[in-house]
Formats: C-alpha cells, structure tokens, sequence
C-alpha cells in the first residue's frame, strides 16, 4: 500500500483573489463553494495556493480512490496519450474489452457500456427500463426518498429529493419515490406501469444509510414476482468503498441466503476512474428469459468520449493497484477501524453528535440539530457546513451531506498515520465546539 508524498513546489505568490475574481466573473455560479483555493495535491494530502496542507478525507467526493497526483496513474496517462488518446466507438480498442471484462468479472456474467460520468450512467439504467417495458406499455421506475440520481432532467426525476426539483418543472414522469428500507412501500407503489426499481446500496447525498439485507434480497424477489428490473446506482458506494467491490457484495455476505444475488443493471463511475472522468454500467447477462443487453441495440444508445483508450487504461490501472496492494482488505480493516473511533466520538461528545453510520470508507457523522449546538445556534446555516468549515479550519477536509452528516470518503490507500491525524482533528473541533 502505497500514499505517496511529494513536495509543494515553492509559493510565488498569493493568487486567492485572483483566482476568486476569475471564477465570479466568468464561471457559472451552479456550486455553493467553500472559501478555499487548491493548487495541488500529494497522496491524501491536499495544499492551497498559500501554502497550507489540509488532509483530504473527503476524496473528491468518493473520485480520488488513489488520492492526489498518484504517479502510476500520471505514468499511465502519459503512455496511454502517447499510443493512442481518443477512437469513437466504431472501432474497437484494447483497453475498453479489458477494462468491460475486468468489470464483469467483478459482479457477474453481463455486459457493460462505457460513459463519462454516473448521471450518465444512470440516464442509461432509465433507457434500459423504458426499452424493457416497452412493449408492454410499462416505464415507470420507483427510487426511494433521500435518494440521489444526477443532475440530468432524468436525474433529478429520479432523485427522491425535491431540492433538486425546484425551478425546472415540468419533471420529467415516470419516477415515483417511496420510503428507503422500507420493501412494504415498494410493494404499495407498484402499478401496472411499473418496469424497475432503482436504489443506492448506500444512500450518499442522502446521509449515508446503507441498504438492510432484507431489503435487497426482499427486492430481489419482488422484482422476479412481478417481471421488474433491479437497478443499482453504484456510482459513490461502488468501487470497493464499502470493503467490496460493490455495497450490496459486503452487505449481504453474511447472509447465507444471499450467494447468487445480482442486480439486473448497476451504474458506476467516481472511484472507477480515480479522477480521471469515466463511467460505466453494467447489464446482467439474461433476466426474465432474455437477455437484457439486446434491449440496447445499435442506435439506441451512444457516447462521443465513453470508452477512450485513456480513460479505459487509467481504470485499468487502479485495478491492478487495488489488487497489488490489497486494498480491498485494508478498506475493511481501516474502515471498521475509523467506525470505532467515530462511534467513540459520539459517545464522548453528545451534545454536538448524534450517531454514525456506513461501512468501509464511506462514513458519516450525523451531528445535532443546529438548534441544539450553542456554537452554531446563531447562525442560519445547517449544522454539518458549520462543521466542515470548522474542519477546514482545523486542516481538514469532509464533505457534507443534507443539513446535518457530514462524509468521510478517503482514498483506499490512504495510511493508518493520515487516519489517526484526521481522528485527531475531528476530535479537536469537536471539543473546541462542546
């Protein structure tokens, strides 16, 4: 296992007002931005253009599953763009048949298509269930609240959050959301419209709430009860975040009636391709007495940059990395390592934490309301940005997620030194707060 740590180049000067100023007057303003300015980074280190090192524990939201400028995946880059950078995908390559086999492999006998990102990912799951019910008349796909799908008109039909919703009405139809872990309501909300269902392994944006096994093998069955396909967004809690490859896999290994279990559909994307943007879903090779991928014929589906030979051979790469370092197992060690110190942080400091919750590195710390923190009472901000920037503060990067967890989403190789800092300074502000 390697975190690999290189030197910051020398500060010329300060450009965090010029680069503030280049952002308001020429970049769309779609991101509520925290007040930093990162100029490079290093492992799971990250420094901004004044210098100063903050530990990255949020990995760019679950995308920098080596960490920062991880010199196999720039040599690979490099080589890769030297050879062959970009075909469209008339032809065939090498990397996208290894990295498709590779992908199989991993989950189960099936097919995969190659995109650029997990909304796209999912935009491809959605046409997959309109093609399956077609015939029937059926196009309906039922997620689960607190859910989250992408940004695509598509993707926020689909994600159970009404945030997201807000000013591009009409939404698209065909989505309908229901309770999370909750397979009565799935039952209640089928109709003879009904073609798939749609959920996250791990809810993300939603605040980190990993499926039940009942749950997932309940939906297996209904899905075979009633002819529907059994979708899976992988695309933050894939990738062996959770300590296997996909959530679902750690999930139900426990369950000795769960050997076999697939999905029919999984999108994936983030950790796939380490930064580098690609994403991918995979389509299980027969369900229901057919097989599934024919539904996705020439002329049904397409990309212009799916599949290049340079995305492919970075995925590739990390691959051969998670298996060299076996970093599968230190996911599951490290990760239920971190969820005992987290769950420790809960009980020392109530009055500021609520709980925690996940598996492997997809953590979350659920704080109180901000109502109930004096330190934060004041302010009209929810409880968990007040927290991050408390962190940022501190030298420490998470991510937030809804108005009261926020993420812990570390590179896979990261070392058990950088956990231990970032325990330490969660530690800290959360004391300097009680």
């Amino acid at each position: 296992m390697r975190d690999p740590l290189s030197p910051p180049p020398a500060i010329q000067h300060n450009q965090h007002a010029e680069i503030r100023e280049l952002f308001s007057r020429y970049v769309v303003p779609s991101y509520g931005r925290f007040d930093l300015v990162l100029s490079h980074g290093a492992g799971s280190y990250v420094w901004d253009v004044s210098g100063r090192r903050y530990l990255d524990l949020g990995g760019g939201i679950a995308v920098c599953s080596l960490g920062h400028a991880h010199p196999e995946i720039s040599e690979t880059l490099a080589e890769q763009s030297r050879r062959l950078l970009h075909v469209s995908n008339l032809y065939f390559h090498g990397p996208q048949g290894r990295l498709a086999e590779r992908l199989v492999r991993e989950i189960g006998p099936g097919k995969v298509f190659f995109c650029n990102s997990g909304a796209e990912a999912n935009e491809g799951l959605f046409k997959l269930a309109r093609r399956f019910g077609h015939d029937e008349g059926r196009f309906e796909v039922i997620t689960a609240t607190n859910s989250f799908h992408g940004r695509t008109l598509g993707g926020i039909a689909a994600t159970g959050q009404e945030k997201v919703k807000k000013g591009f009405e009409p939404i698209i139809p065909g989505f309908r959301h229901v309770p999370y872990n909750n397979l009565d309501a799935i039952r209640e909300a089928l109709t003879p419209a009904t073609a798939a269902i749609l959920i996250e392994g791990i809810q993300g944006e939603g605040g980190i709430t990993p499926a039940d096994p009942s749950y997932l093998m309940g939906l297996r069955r209904l899905c075979d009860e009633r002819r529907l396909l059994l979708l899976m967004d992988a695309v933050q809690c894939g990738h062996f975040r959770s300590g296997r490859f996909q959530s679902f896999q750690r999930i139900l290994e426990s369950d000795p009636g769960a050997a076999g279990f697939l999905p029919d559909g999984i999108s994936m994307a983030k950790s796939l391709g380490g930064g580098f943007p690609i994403g991918a879903f995979w389509i299980r090779d027969r369900a229901h007495g057919m097989d599934l991928s024919m539904l996705l014929g020439p002329g049904t589906h397409g990309t212009t940059f799916g599949g290049t030979p340079l995305g492919c051979a970075v995925a590739l790469k990390i691959f051969e990395v998670i298996d060299r370092d076996a970093l599968q197992n230190h996911v599951r060690v490290a990760g239920d390592w971190l969820d005992g110190e987290l769950r420790r942080l809960v009980r020392t400091y109530p009055g500021v934490v609520r709980g925690s919750r996940g598996m492997g590195f997809m953590l979350g710390l659920e704080l109180q309301p901000r109502e109930q923190i004096p330190a934060f009472a004041k302010d009209d901000r929810a409880s968990s940005l007040q927290f991050v920037q408390r962190l940022h503060q501190a030298g420490l990067l998470t991510i937030p997620s809804g108005s009261q967890v926020i993420r812990l989403l570390p590179a896979l190789n990261i070392g058990r030194a950088q956990l231990e800092e970032g325990v330490a300074l969660l530690e800290g502000a959360l004391k300097a707060i009680s």
